[in-house]
């Protein structure tokens, strides 16, 4: 029977040198009171020192106000492996995991989601580590930076190319967790727990398998306890007899910046106008354009930036529930949100466990992939998880990598520059002031996708921007639609100095896309 305790009490039994998985993602799931009580401990006692965590999706909310931050201190951590770090805008101040990474003051690395999950049950079920072809030719292979953010990191490799039966494999050695630190909404007298105030079910499940099935330490924080036998077994997401101990927080945020939304955890349902259009921007004319390559009934994954505007974008439409949003912290169908909601969903049909979810992507199940973009260069790479001296401005890879590793069909979405302004009016869009540097560039600074291995595969690639639809050809980026009222030797090969080409047989891009009324949309 699991112990109900303090959180300070739980903390106290976490040991100097452990592995401790913590789940949560952004600004959800996060069991925020256990790791503030776990920092707290430190600043009294000194105590644990050099921690190695691992993170699947996320380390806390996307500023660092929670999560890792509570934890980032000189001494206490040794090593932190996440598939996504806080991040925003310069604004704010660097989050401290930041500045220790930035400063090599811990060995940092970032590993896809859907392989930190990977290992978790490979390390569970005792196999000798994942081998994936995930990452292949990007940032994660051994070629490139092998997950490592930092010079300490790069000299403990924790990634290795492998060749079995003719091909090429990465291969992670396992990393058995000492702790789980988990989270869910009731915890019974026996421990079991059931999620129903949550807006995903993440990984805690694995992660406390592969805790228990090594001899470790599994806490779970609730919002709430209940008599042993209340519980309906079916809604039972983690068992008791894999729980040691749990911690109550009667004031536990759904999210980091919801106090409690029966939407989110799909106790309700919401009206389809209740929720709030894409305001008229050039984000929304970016993101209509990515909406036109979708079809009725297919499934199709969503990413954070521009591409997050696209199901809003079919709801003004007129085509709300006509396709299936599938993201990776495992809601599936109804209407992602955003912000500090991001990877929650209104009316969903389903949550799948994330690990689950991660399974489906990397076997790319589903039809279409809608992506953001950093930087794309002359061989189609692009980069989400790096901007150069302000790496903190950017979250890592997340899923991104996973998702993009056998995706069918990839739409990638952001500006043709950074910071131009525009004049839109129904006819054409107009540059006001060109931009402040160029996100089409030579060689991408770090390599989430690889474009020339998509190419390889036959994997079908569209990058939309404001100005104009490139597609990968033999000599580089081949714009194939413009936008009416951009010059294409102008605004697109001088301005990207002559790393996008224009194709002789390019069309217009629709007027339709810039109005402030809906465009029509044809699913």
């Amino acid at each position: 029977m699991a112990q109900v305790v303090s959180a300070q009490e739980a903390v106290s039994r976490i040991n100097d040198g452990d592995v401790v998985s913590v789940s949560s993602s952004s600004g959800l799931g996060c069991p925020d009171l256990v790791l503030h009580a776990l920092g707290e401990r430190f600043g009294a006692e000194g105590h644990p020192r050099n921690l190695t965590t691992l993170h699947p999706i996320a380390a806390g909310d996307m500023y660092g106000i929670r999560g890792i931050d509570h934890i980032a201190r000189d001494g206490m951590l040794e090593c932190v492996i996440a598939g996504s770090y806080p991040s925003g805008p310069s604004s704010r101040p660097m989050p401290r995991i930041w500045k220790m990474i930035t400063e090599d003051r811990v060995r940092a690395y970032n590993v896809p989601s859907g392989i930190l999950f990977d290992m978790h049950r490979d390390v569970a079920a005792r196999r000798p580590g994942v081998l994936t072809k995930v990452g292949l030719e990007t940032f994660v292979d051994p070629i490139r930076e092998g997950c490592a953010m930092n010079e300490s990191a790069a000299a403990r490799p924790i990634v290795h190319r492998r060749e079995m039966l003719g091909e090429t494999w990465l291969h992670f050695p396992n990393i058995a967790p000492d702790v789980a630190i988990i989270r869910g909404t009731t915890a019974d007298e026996r421990g079991n727990l059931t999620f129903e105030h949550e807006g995903a079910h993440l990984g805690g499940l694995d992660q406390a398998i592969a805790a228990r099935n090594h001899g470790g330490l599994v806490i779970a924080q609730v919002k709430r306890v209940t008599m042993a036998g209340a519980l309906r077994p079916h809604d039972v997401r983690v068992p008791g007899h894999l729980v040691d101990i749990v911690v109550v927080d009667p004031e536990q945020k759904q999210t980091t910046g919801t106090d409690y939304d029966p939407a989110i955890s799909g106790q309700i349902m919401r009206a389809w106008d209740s929720f709030t259009p894409a305001e008229h921007n050039v984000e929304k004319v970016i993101a209509r354009r990515a909406a036109m390559e979708v079809r009725r009934g297919q499934t199709a994954n969503l990413g954070f930036g521009i591409s997050a505007l696209v199901p809003r974008i079919l709801l003004e439409e007129g085509h709300a529930g006509k396709v299936t949003w599938a993201i990776e912290q495992g809601a599936v169908g109804g209407m992602p949100l955003a912000g500090f909601a991001f990877g929650c969903a209104s009316n969903a049909d389903g949550y799948v466990p994330s690990p689950n979810q991660f399974t489906y992507f990397q076997g790319g199940g589903f039809d279409i992939a809608f992506l953001s973009f950093l930087e794309v260069d002359t061989d189609g790479n692009v980069n989400v998880s790096k901007l150069g001296k302000r790496p903190y401005l950017t979250a890592g890879c997340g899923g991104f990598v996973d998702i993009t590793a056998h995706a069918k069909k990839i739409v990638f979405s952001g500006f043709f520059e950074a910071g131009a302004a525009f004049g839109i009016t129904d006819e054409g869009l107009k540059i006001t002031s060109p931009g402040k540097f160029a996100k089409m560039v030579g060689a991408v600074e770090h390599v989430t996708f690889a474009g020339r291995r998509a190419e390889r595969q036959g994997q079908d690639i569209l990058y939309v921007t404001e100005r104009c639809v490139m597609r990968l050809g033999d000599r580089g980026l081949i714009a194939v639609e413009i936008m009416p009222g951009i010059d294409p030797a102008r605004d697109i090969v001088r301005a990207s100095e002559g790393r996008v080409q224009v194709s002789e047989a390019a069309v217009p891009m629709p007027t339709a896309l810039l109005g402030d009324t809906p465009m029509g949309l044809k699913l």
